[in-house]
């Protein structure tokens, strides 16, 4: 019958021995444990647990062939070992090593090659500085810098090649902005931008091929204008017209068109 440390397997695929681990006094002081904390093994959450075990050796494991063990050792070895570390192969390394670093450190991780680094980059970093993230080549990481990017830079966006970009775009801009948004190539984000208009402003986009985006322009345009909808091809455009001037049309109106 195999043992616990028979059935134990390193990160190559290769059987652990307990006998040629350099860490045979940890067993013995039950600091270490077969298939449960080790550094050697195959599974991350057991390298962890080994080395929130013994966290004073994680200086040794920076180094170590195995991915998982540097990203993990950078959780607990000295800060000092870890701006090396920004330059690792692998992305989880570099960013297990920049949360324990100081904020500058981050500024370099703009331009990293992995968008999964970048859209963390982009979430945690100072507004001020997102704006070197604007163009990124990630649409991801971009939404990420539309959403938390100051508003009064989010004008450089306008023309970002995702509308899922644009939609956050619309929904933060300032109002100068939303004229030109209002006929953006996407509905979507036409949509947005006429819901965010003044309702003195809305004429101009009453032709809108888009049936959403007419809906939403009869359904706040001056009273005195809206009868030029009672010929729209949408039944539910000319609905909400005819329901407007007639008292009956509510905000219930607008949810029941919706469903």
């Amino acid at each position: 019958m195999m043992t616990d440390i028979d059935e134990a397997i390193d990160w190559r695929g290769e059987a652990i021995t307990c006998g040629a681990c350099a860490h045979q006094e940890l067993l013995a002081a039950d600091r270490c444990r077969p298939k449960r904390a080790c550094i050697h093994d195959r599974y991350a959450r057991r390298i962890d647990r080994f080395l929130n075990w013994n966290p004073e050796l994680a200086n040794h494991y920076v180094n170590h062939e195995h991915f998982e063990v540097r990203a993990i050792a950078a959780k607990s070895a000295d800060v000092f070992r870890l701006p090396r570390l920004l330059d690792d192969p692998d992305e989880t390394v570099r960013w297990n090593a920049v949360l324990r670093l100081p904020y500058r450190y981050m500024l370099a991780l703009r331009i990293d090659p992995h968008r999964e680094v970048r859209i963390r980059v982009a979430a945690r970093l100072k507004t001020a500085d997102l704006a070197s993230m604007i163009a990124d080549a990630d649409y991801y990481v971009r939404l990420v810098v539309a959403r938390r990017i100051d508003p009064v830079s989010l004008f450089r966006m306008i023309v970002d090649p995702e509308p899922q970009v644009r939609c956050v775009v619309a929904r933060r801009i300032g109002d100068a902005y939303l004229m030109r948004l209002a006929i953006d190539p996407d509905a979507s984000v036409r949509l947005l931008a006429v819901q965010r208009l003044a309702a003195s402003m809305l004429m101009p986009f009453r032709q809108d091929p888009d049936w959403r985006v007419r809906y939403a322009i009869a359904t706040r345009l001056d009273l005195d204008d809206v009868g030029w909808f009672d010929d729209d091809p949408d039944p539910i455009v000319r609905d909400v017209a005819a329901r407007r001037r007639d008292g009956t049309w509510t905000d219930d109106t607008a949810l029941e068109h919706a469903g």
